[in-house]
């Protein structure tokens, strides 16, 4: 994964963003191997989907998700499954297509 230290992304609040497989993060954050896998799930779910549904499915269920309460980010599906297996380094060799369904 190729990693950008900037100043400008993400927005502040946030660690890290992944566009299109490059992860950016702001040049104070501590880059964790659990980052990085959280990341990488990313990755994987974009491209099962392809990048451009992936991130319009993101961008529509954030709008749904927050009309209804707070803590929108945390309860989108592709959010889930990263933060449900970030602390398992293997995950990725064992994860099943389409995985993120099963956290809507």
């Amino acid at each position: 994964m190729i990693i950008v230290r900037n100043r400008f992304l993400p927005v502040p609040g946030f660690a890290a963003i992944n566009l299109f497989g490059v992860l950016f993060c702001r040049r104070d954050v501590h880059i964790t191997p659990r980052l990085v896998n959280h990341e990488r799930i990313h990755t994987a779910q974009m491209l099962e989907m392809g990048i451009l549904p992936f991130y319009l499915w993101y961008a529509v269920e954030w709008l749904i998700r927050r009309a209804h309460r707070k803590g929108a980010y945390f309860r989108i599906s592709f959010e889930r499954e990263a933060y449900r297996n970030e602390h398992n380094p293997n995950y990725l060799k064992k994860r099943h297509h389409y995985a993120w369904w099963k956290c809507m």
